[in-house]
């Protein structure tokens, strides 16, 4: 018996099973919330067999759903989960985005990777009188946001590709990009310089500077917004050292 669990282990205390099930999850989410058995198994570099069974399981509990097209997506039971773990997550961020407010005086956010659109999750408003305020659980396309380029930009050209060919990519300002490739040399841009910039792309008037949380999942970034008088080059090179450091602080939480 002691042989046959230590065979279901990934190094110390870690069950292959439980892994591949989350694995398997996430890659769903990843491309969409909708996949297909081949397209699972092709991901995730698992046989066809094996991503059916944890599959066939997952739709038995109701944490994944089978389309009429064969495909598979993810299940209603995993909302509950979701909001849970949102509001958690809101809660262990708001005092780094205190201290954002703190030391640049413009408000400071928290969101997430979902699907191919972002959630703001925690939001913590600026000192000025005129401030930018952002309810938090409002949805967005992640094309056109800060927080949605500094997590895009830490995940393969591949899988960006298939998130922002599935999203309409609409322009919500002239300032908007729109075309999948230049999007893509966006995103080259991003990861060159470690942090990413809405210049007017969501909302005339208001720039973003964003960095995302280190490591595989959530998939998160925390951001500082403002009017673009205000949200000038300097004051930005100046916001991007103390993102990086609230973004490392939150991902140690994770570890914990």
């Amino acid at each position: 018996m002691a042989g046959q669990i230590e065979s279901t282990e990934r190094g110390a205390g870690r069950i292959q099973s439980v892994e591949r099930t989350f694995e398997l999850l996430e890659a769903m989410s990843d491309l969409g919330g909708t996949a297909g058995v081949m397209q699972l198994a092709a991901r995730l570099e698992t046989p066809p067999p094996t991503i059916h069974r944890l599959i066939r399981t997952l739709v038995e509990l109701g944490y994944v759903r089978q389309q009429p097209s064969r495909e598979y997506t993810l299940g209603p039971r995993l909302i509950r989960l979701g909001e849970h773990a949102g509001t958690l997550l809101g809660s262990w961020a708001l005092p780094y985005l205190r201290q954002l407010v703190d030391k640049i005086g413009e408000s400071a956010n928290l969101a997430t990777l979902d699907g191919d659109h972002i959630v703001y999750t925690a939001q913590m408003p600026g000192t000025h009188a005129m401030r930018m305020f952002t309810e938090v659980g409002r949805r967005a396309q992640v094309h056109c946001t800060a927080v949605g380029k500094a997590m895009l930009a830490q995940m393969p050209v591949e899988q960006v590709r298939t998130i922002v060919e599935g999203s309409a990519m609409q322009a919500q300002t002239i300032h908007t990009i729109t075309a999948v490739d230049l999007f893509q040399e966006e995103l080259d841009l991003v990861r060159a310089v470690g942090y990413a910039v809405d210049n007017e792309e969501q909302e005339i008037g208001v720039r973003c500077v964003a960095v995302a949380v280190p490591g595989r999942m959530p998939r998160a970034a925390f951001s500082i917004s403002g009017p673009s008088p205000r949200m000038t080059d300097a004051l930005i090179h100046r916001a991007v050292p103390l993102l990086r450091q609230v973004s490392e602080q939150l991902a140690g939480e994770f570890e914990k």
